[in-house]
């Protein structure tokens, strides 16, 4: 049987997972990425949420939560599988607190009832317990007032939740996902490469297929898979797929802080609107965010807005900014500032296929359903949707190419 040549766009969590499952099944796989290292934007540069739906309080029709559960609960079992390492030292040790801002966009007791909804479907899911923790017991729990204190000001926070979400470091999966992809020896890696279209090598578009790219690359591939990010809309537009315009990019700066000792901090997202949240992943590396100051740019075009400058004294504003705001909510975060060895910012695009302001409970960015696979012969485009969902899509990429 001939060996199947894949091309496969963009070297994220989503690439990397295809060409890893695609090549171990023996497909001979070019995985194509514009920077200098694969894992080098948002799948590296992000707070890990796997996420089983509870962020999606504002979707009361739970279809955002039906959507993410399956490959948030798969997460574990098959990203395991793919950089052949456990997930528990890097997964936060306890549940997720969710706290109520005083200004959300979903009331105390509508977000409670919405919790519960998705822990019912949680518990429900049959292989609940391959989650990062066994979830089939799953529950939300609202905050006893003094355990409320003890986390944030409660001037700012009006109610809390504990439930079953957890987080990973998503630096630490980022390596080890790039030492499989350099073990592979099924994977070539074409590194510094801006693709800027596809088109059939033949006349039809279920034969092999040519990739523009710079520099220029002179095979042809039985398959193209668009696994790119924030640049998969414009790829596809040049084959006449595209949508109606109703998706939004967004750069997005956090703080990725190590310190010099440990912190019993919990992971806490404050919901719901555009807020922050913090990521508890060892005890000593952290993920702290604030929506508001760390937005760089955002645009609703075809293709992402040009970045603006970031000098050092903008990055440093943005960093105090952080950790101000943070502060004004969670009083621990000074101290565990003030111990920091290393602090990071960074971040990438975040893509949705939805749009408004995270202020407007009835924007389409706070519905993530829209995912997905879309086919033209042997061209596929895959939106990943979330990180969470990375490695369950692709799985299912994969299948239809080595079994279809």
């Amino acid at each position: 049987m001939k060996t199947k040549q894949v091309a496969v766009l963009g070297a994220g969590i989503m690439g990397s997972s295809l060409a890893l499952f695609l090549a171990r099944r023996g497909a001979q796989v070019t995985l194509i990425d514009a920077l200098s290292k694969p894992f080098s934007g948002a799948s590296r540069w992000n707070e890990g949420k796997i996420h089983l739906g509870y962020l999606y309080a504002a979707d009361l029709s739970l279809k955002t939560a039906r959507a993410l559960l399956p490959g948030g609960i798969a997460f574990k079992r098959l990203t395991e599988e793919l950089i052949r390492m456990p997930l528990e030292p890097v997964t936060t040790a306890e549940d997720d607190v969710y706290l109520v801002h005083r200004d959300s966009i979903v009331a105390y007791d509508a977000m409670g009832r919405y919790f519960e909804a998705v822990s019912s479907l949680v518990r429900d899911h049959p292989a609940a317990n391959d989650y990062l923790v066994d979830a089939s017991a799953s529950t939300s729990r609202p905050m006893l007032r003094g355990e409320l204190e003890g986390i944030a000001d409660t001037r700012s926070v009006v109610a809390g939740f504990r439930v079953v979400e957890r987080s990973v470091w998503t630096g630490w999966v980022a390596d080890r996902y790039v030492d499989a992809l350099l073990a592979e020896p099924r994977i070539e890696l074409m590194l510094n490469t801006q693709v800027s279209s596809v088109r059939p090598a033949g006349t039809s578009a279920d034969g092999s297929w040519r990739v523009e790219a710079e520099p220029s690359l002179a095979a042809s591939f039985d398959f193209v898979i668009n696994a790119l990010w924030e640049g998969r809309p414009a790829v596809d537009a040049t084959l006449g797929l595209q949508d109606d315009p109703g998706w939004s990019h967004r750069y997005r700066l956090s703080l990725f802080v190590h310190t010099d000792r440990r912190f019993d901090c919990p992971s806490a997202v404050l919901a719901l609107g555009p807020f922050g949240d913090i990521k508890n992943y060892t005890g000593q590396d952290f993920y702290l965010s604030w929506y508001p100051a760390g937005l760089v740019v955002e645009g609703h075009a075809l293709s992402p807005p040009a970045l603006p400058l970031l000098d050092d004294a903008t990055r440093g504003a943005i960093t105090d900014s952080v950790v101000a705001e943070l502060g004004r909510v969670f009083p621990s975060i000074t101290e565990l500032v003030a111990s920091a060895q290393t602090i990071t910012l960074d971040g990438g695009w975040v893509f949705a296929d939805g749009h408004g302001s995270l202020r407007d409970p009835f924007a389409t960015v706070h519905k993530r359903y829209g995912f997905g696979i879309r086919r033209l012969g042997s061209y596929i485009s895959v939106d990943t949707g979330k990180y969470s969902i990375a490695a369950w899509l692709a799985k299912r990429v994969a299948e239809q190419i080595i079994d279809g």
